[in-house]
């Protein structure tokens, strides 16, 4: 066989290490962070697209349609995860040989990282009809950490994505009741993802490789609210899938025998996949002058996220089967003092992921998120606000299987059965918006 073929085909193995992509933070369903905005994560995001302000950008391009002022938003959302990522009979079989239990040690506790997530706005007033905004996210970003000892090794040890948003957004209202806007979605994505391969023998140890890529990848958003009283506001809008390329390199080490030839590094690998189409449709009922009961609808297209495909030279792809999915979220503010409002919400998310699936990659599962919130007026211009969430997962099965040199005598097949136990989030946030 050819050094190229073995190549090739260790990095056809390397569609696992890819998958990461995909892996899932515990904030929302899949790989997606929502907590872009203090005010909304202390109601769980039930009223978003309906609001008003550089706060609400993210959710809907049309939030500054319209306003009385200008506004600028900042906040940091500390992120502290929990679950532990067990082995139940997880095997491994290796050419001429019997499945075999995987090893490692049994129990991954808390391998995703805790972290900080960054946000800010701004929207411009030009005129009583138009505006124009930017908003700065990460919604895809995350780090896991699994050690190199772990059963999981096969599918993951170390991983970070960091994703950073830009949305330039126009925004115009002909009327009073009538806010519309358009955006545009510009996503820098860096990842850096690593697992261990098999050798031929379980008596020798185990070789490693890693994919470093980013790329720069471009989406629209666009939006209307409608104000038909003082007491109700509606918006909807919808946000495109973006088709993610990055662009890097695959290192491998540690192979031996007749896999040794594939060890080395390969410049200009690429790999592909899509994040979800978002529409949102949410409203805000002022019952009365200091109540605000909300209400917010997402429906998610994770089916676009169909596939990763990885380019040149291994011209390869690995099916990921999610299926659309819904959160639902509902809440309310209510101002105890002129200067004082507090807020708390619901959210239940479902997982697009499914199982038979699911790998240590994408712990994911469906959550109920519970929140609660309040903003203070230190002046008539600006306003600070906190808000604390408790987000709670159900168990999940681990059970996608998996393979390493397909096509040639070394295949080797992984069939993982693992769960995930326990496993829940905190979510602290503090922020601030001005008007000018």
């Amino acid at each position: 066989m050819t050094n190229f073929n073995f190549r090739r085909v260790a990095l056809a193995g390397a569609a696992s290490t890819v998958a990461l992509v995909s892996a899932g933070a515990a904030q929302a369903s899949a790989f997606y962070l929502q907590e872009q905005s203090v005010r909304a994560a202390g109601r769980a995001f039930s009223g978003e697209a309906a609001d008003q302000g550089a706060s609400s950008l993210w959710w809907n391009p049309a939030a500054i349609a319209g306003n009385e002022t200008s506004t600028v938003y900042g906040g940091v959302s500390a992120i502290l995860p929990k679950g532990d990522v067990v082995n139940v009979n997880t095997r491994i079989i290796r050419p001429g040989q019997a499945p075999a239990p995987v090893g490692g040690e049994q129990v991954s506790k808390d391998p995703l990282n805790k972290g900080y997530l960054p946000s800010g706005a701004v929207g411009w007033k030009l005129n009583d009809q138009w505006a124009v905004g930017l908003s700065v996210t990460a919604p895809y970003s995350f780090a896991t950490n699994y050690k190199g000892a772990s059963w999981a090794r096969y599918t993951a040890d170390k991983t970070k994505l960091t994703t950073f948003d830009l949305q330039p957004t126009l925004a115009f209202a002909p009327s009073p009741i009538i806010g519309i806007g358009i955006a545009l979605n510009a996503e820098h994505s860096k990842a850096s993802l690593s697992n261990s391969l098999p050798n031929l023998s379980p008596l020798l140890p185990d070789g490693h490789q890693t994919l470093r890529g980013k790329g720069w990848d471009f989406g629209y958003s666009v939006g209307i609210q409608l104000h038909p009283s003082e007491m109700l506001d509606l918006g909807f809008s919808y946000k495109s899938s973006i088709k993610h390329k990055l662009k890097g390199s695959i290192t491998t080490a540690g192979l031996l025998g007749p896999l040794a030839a594939s060890n080395g590094k390969i410049d200009g690998v690429t790999a592909s996949f899509r994040t979800p189409w978002q529409a949102m449709a949410s409203a805000r009922f002022h019952a009365t002058d200091a109540l605000t009961l909300n209400a917010q609808i997402v429906r998610a297209g994770w089916e676009k996220f169909d596939a990763i495909r990885l380019g040149a030279p291994v011209n390869a792809a690995l099916d990921q089967n999610y299926k659309n999915s819904w959160s639902y979220a509902i809440g309310v503010d209510y101002d105890i003092a002129p200067t004082v409002t507090v807020r708390g919400g619901v959210q239940i998310d479902k997982t697009p992921t499914q199982d038979g699936f699911r790998d240590a990659r994408v712990p994911d599962a469906s959550r109920i998120n519970f929140a609660l919130g309040s903003s203070f007026a230190v002046t008539e211009s600006i306003t600070l606000d906190a808000a604390a969430s408790y987000i709670d997962l159900k168990n999940a099965t681990i059970d996608r299987p998996g393979g390493f040199y397909p096509g040639t005598a070394a295949q080797t097949v992984i069939l993982p059965d693992g769960r995930l136990n326990n496993a829940s989030v905190i979510i602290l946030a503090f922020g601030g918006r001005m008007s000018f």
